[in-house]
């Protein structure tokens, strides 16, 4: 049993005694950097936040296996964001189409999330309809059926293993108008732990044919940085999440074979 098959989904729940200590350790470094980045002049944070921003969208692919070309992302960001800096070279669509989702979620944080945002977002990550040279639906929710479900494997024909299968492509609408109310709406939730469960619930869902992983990481991109209460960023969860990919795949199995408390 999958955590979306549980009676009670998607009310989750936490142990608040081993999140609490957590979180304020977290929320206490987060105040003490942003501080530190405002003691900058403006040059110097627009910089920094540039190679924040490039080593998220590499970072972020590399969780794909997928390595972007460094300079081409940098180029294509401080295009985008006006910057005047020596040494911009041409980027290519790919790149150009993950680096306009990563600057939508973080420049336009305030703007709401819905079906039409995630489907521009889906369109700019395979711009030609395909991803490797498979055909997919693209700017629009999966219509997988049941004969053929969405599953995440690994391993070689014949010795496939099934570490999760998503919610049948026929409630996906449904449940995809849930959680974009439960993301848009004010709650009593820390932002910081709501950019940890709208990751998890988002992933879960699994709504696209292909590209759900780098959009979950851009949505709880797109929370840090209302939780941060300003559109420069200053630190990737990409790269940690690459620094600890086994222990974070190991984590995110465990959970959604598991029960609605979300704790580990």
């Amino acid at each position: 049993m999958y955590i979306y098959q549980r009676l009670g989904w998607p009310q989750f729940t936490w142990d608040d005694s081993k999140i609490t200590p957590l979180l304020t350790n977290a929320r206490h470094n987060q105040g003490r950097m942003l501080s530190k980045m405002e003691a900058l002049g403006f040059g110097l944070r627009e910089e920094a936040s540039l190679q924040t921003l490039t080593q998220d969208v590499v970072k972020t692919s590399e969780i794909e296996v997928e390595v972007l070309d460094v300079d081409q992302v940098r180029s294509s960001i401080a295009h985008r964001l006006g910057m005047e800096i020596a040494g911009l070279i041409a980027s290519d669509r790919h790149v150009d189409g993950v680096v306009e989702m990563m600057l939508d979620t973080t420049q336009r944080c305030n703007a709401l999330l819905s079906d039409d945002r995630l489907f521009e977002w889906h369109s700019s990550l395979f711009p030609t309809g395909r991803s490797g040279m498979h055909k997919i639906v693209v700017g629009n929710w999966r219509n997988n059926s049941k004969a053929d479900p969405m599953q995440v494997v690994s391993g070689a024909m014949g010795r496939k293993i099934v570490h999760f299968q998503a919610p049948d492509s026929e409630i996906i609408a449904q449940e995809m108008a849930g959680f974009i109310e439960w993301f848009n709406s004010s709650n009593n939730i820390d932002p910081v732990l709501k950019a940890g469960i709208a990751h998890l619930w988002f992933v879960t869902l699994h709504p696209f044919d292909d590209g759900n992983g780098l959009i979950a990481r851009a949505i709880a991109d797109m929370q840090l940085t209302l939780a941060d209460h300003t559109a420069q960023r200053f630190y990737s969860m990409s790269a940690q999440i690459r620094l600890e990919r086994k222990r974070y795949y190991d984590v995110l199995e465990q959970t959604q074979k598991g029960t609605l408390d979300i704790t580990e």
